[in-house]
């Protein structure tokens, strides 16, 4: 379901893929031939059905769509969508394994990513996408009625908002989120939806290690436990990304999150 009544402001940075780019940097030359997403995902240990394929192709077609009138992404071109957004999402399977019937949460998810790419791929997952602009949470409604996806909840809402409501605090076995926000951030917004035993899962750039441990305090105050590091190297980028994934190993304290804004303002130490 959609939260289509609430209005609150954006709690958290664009997504890696908009904002955090820099740290991937495209070739000189963009090759012209069609991108083929089924061959892409198979360096990955994965693979997509024809059925898949199709749905990636309504959703490309969705998302150039609605981006004439909402600013969703300024990746919109049909190759670099399928490379920056939709294989950039699903590599985050490299980390997480098969997901059918485990649950997700996608926080600050914008147009979809990395949630609905997820997904697709796995369509036992069941999925919360979480972002506090409305206007984003109509295009994702539209996506999922689109492409006739089972078990998905929509939110307009703020992260530290989700983190203190039951049925949300420590219930996802992951939490995920494609963000440039300060990993300390992350961490206060994503581990309190995680049960003991799940994961959270950060998407970061040049960033990862550095930031990653500076939020080794972060981590063990909110119950997480040691950090993991997997590179993930796009075609046609020259720059890796990094999947950092926190165990969740501990309950997090009550007063975590904090509330709104504090996260960002004062991040833990």
């Amino acid at each position: 379901m959609k939260d289509s009544n609430s209005d609150v402001s954006c709690f958290m940075c664009e997504q890696l893929g908009d904002k955090d780019v820099e740290e991937i940097k495209e070739t000189e030359e963009t090759p012209t031939e069609p991108f083929d997403l089924g061959e892409a995902v198979q360096p990955y240990g994965l693979s997509l059905t024809a059925e898949q394929l199709a749905q990636f192709d309504q959703y490309l077609a969705l998302l150039q769509e609605w981006n004439q009138r909402l600013n969703l992404t300024r990746i919109i071109a049909s190759r670099d969508v399928q490379i920056r957004h939709f294989l950039d999402g699903l590599t985050c399977a490299t980390v997480t394994g098969d997901l059918n019937g485990q649950t997700m949460v996608d926080m600050g998810t914008g147009a979809g990513f990395p949630g609905l790419p997820l997904k697709i791929l796995y369509p036992e997952l069941t999925l919360t996408l979480v972002d506090s602009v409305t206007k984003k949470t109509h295009f994702l409604t539209a996506v999922v009625e689109s492409l006739e996806l089972s078990n998905v909840t929509i939110l307009a809402t703020r992260a530290e908002e989700l983190g203190q409501i039951l049925g949300h605090r420590e219930a996802y076995d992951w939490a995920v989120a494609r963000s440039v926000a300060d990993m300390r951030v992350l961490a206060e917004y994503l581990l309190p939806l995680v049960r003991i035993g799940g994961n959270m899962l950060a998407q970061k750039g040049a960033s990862a290690a550095a930031e990653t441990t500076a939020a080794s305090q972060a981590f063990e105050i909110l119950g997480g436990g040691s950090p993991h590091i997997t590179t993930i190297q796009l075609p046609e980028n020259e720059s890796p990304h990094y999947l950092v994934k926190i165990p969740k190993e501990r309950p997090t304290p009550a007063k975590y999150p904090r509330h709104p804004g504090r996260p960002t303002k004062r991040p833990l130490e």
